[in-house]
């Protein structure tokens, strides 16, 4: 199906950090490529700013920003919490909930109501909230699903031994069930990969026919071979620091610690890990502070070095509705050791080695295989970037999701 004009489009997102995280990227490229392809885009943000460039309008959604690193958890004041938005947040998380994509939906539709500027068409990354609900009522909307956070749930529950942890977790993803209410009532669901389609169509319960499947795009103006950089030889990197269970990282690490025990071995992790936490804690069991290093936050040209200068890219997660650090690492030339969890398959395809989600002992066989036989990486290295260069553009990203927008303003209608 044909867009046959150009679409006035609102993109709605509650958390769109740009330098970490699925839903900011996926925001910034696809606004991107939407205004490229000649179409109006404006912006409905909650904090973080996710940094658009100065084309793409954007409208800030004030609220408490509660957590803000700078300043986490802080107390707001009695002007703040005479706004009974903001009461709602501030009750919701002072008793462990996580209320902002409830909240900013609250915000967003009032905003988009108000606003001067008719719509098309509205599409929502993942807040899923009533706002969003509301909105569909009076205009063509839709929305994306990166992944259902179900999975995320019920990992964080498993990870845990003590019962009122494992009631933290329920009471934290509680927004889940107004997520499931909301998306059962949207026309259509945008979503990043077949593996993701099935599994939220299982847990959310909502109908096959209405989703699309739109494959992210990888920059590849910021993630690219530096042929002039050599590789170092038994250096790995990972781009994920965190301690949430989904990402893995906790077996990488028990893999580098046995390698370590055959051949030297050095692991590079982009970003920083949670001070006192399990993964420094692991660390320290393992005796293997001394393979680890922490980059901390870094700026983009660096982490494109620290590619060219991996022997190998590591996606340890347990689940990805998509898988972001897989293509990166591909677009950049580099050799990726994936697992098969989630959607992971569906970018790596044949040009990396896959291994089963959560084992460490073949997660450690693989990379030892890639560090061992140079041509053989250098193959696969090569033969991910093709792929990328292929199959995976953001302008073909937002090709197919002008479809799905002409698709819900022709049901509307």
């Amino acid at each position: 199906m044909k867009i046959n004009r150009y679409l006035n489009i609102c993109l709605v997102s509650y958390r769109s950090n740009p330098h970490s995280g699925g839903q900011g990227v996926y925001l910034k490229n696809l606004a991107r490529a939407l205004t490229d392809l000649g179409h109006w885009v404006q912006v409905i943000s909650g904090p973080p700013d996710p940094q658009l460039p100065s084309d793409i309008p954007i409208q800030h959604i004030p609220g408490l920003d509660l957590y803000n690193p700078a300043d986490p958890f802080r107390i707001p004041t009695l002007q703040e919490l005479s706004d009974p938005v903001n009461l709602l947040e501030w009750t919701g998380v002072s008793t462990m909930g996580f209320p902002e994509p409830f909240t900013f939906g609250l915000r967003a539709y009032h905003a988009i109501r108000n606003a001067r500027q008719r719509f098309d068409v509205v599409h929502d990354n993942q807040s899923l909230s009533y706002g969003i609900w509301a909105l569909k009522r009076v205009m063509p909307t839709l929305a994306t699903i990166h992944h259902p956070i179900t999975v995320d749930r019920n990992l964080a529950v498993k990870s845990v031994s003590a019962f009122w942890k494992k009631l933290k977790h329920m009471r934290w993803h509680s927004f889940l069930r107004m997520q499931k209410l909301v998306s059962r009532t949207l026309p259509r669901i945008v979503t990043v990969s077949e593996c993701a389609k099935k599994d939220i169509a299982e847990d959310f319960r909502i109908p096959a026919h209405k989703f699309r499947v739109v494959p992210n795009g990888i920059s590849t103006d910021l993630f690219y071979p530096i042929p002039d950089i050599q590789r170092e030889k038994n250096r790995l990197i990972v781009t994920n620091s965190a301690d949430i269970p989904l990402k893995g990282l906790y077996h990488l690490l028990h893999a580098v610690a046995r390698i370590a025990q055959r051949q030297p071995i050095k692991l590079i992790v982009i970003g920083t890990p949670k001070k006192n936490g399990g993964i420094e804690h692991l660390i320290r069991t393992l005796g293997i502070g001394h393979l680890v290093k922490f980059t901390g936050r870094i700026d983009h040209d660096i982490f494109v070095r620290q590619y060219a200068r991996a022997s190998v890219a590591v996606v340890p997660s347990l689940y990805e509705g998509f898988g972001l650090p897989a293509g990166e690492a591909m677009a950049c030339g580099v050799p990726v050791v994936s697992t098969t969890g989630g959607a992971l398959p569906e970018v790596v395809g044949n040009a990396g080695i896959l291994v089963p989600p959560g084992d460490d002992q073949a997660l450690a066989a693989a990379i030892r295989d890639l560090l061992g036989d140079r041509s053989k990486a250098n193959a696969l290295g090569q033969k991910g970037y093709r792929r990328i260069q292929e199959h995976f553009t953001w302008k073909r990203a937002a090709q197919k999701t002008l479809d799905a927008y002409q698709e819900v303003i022709r049901d509307y209608r």
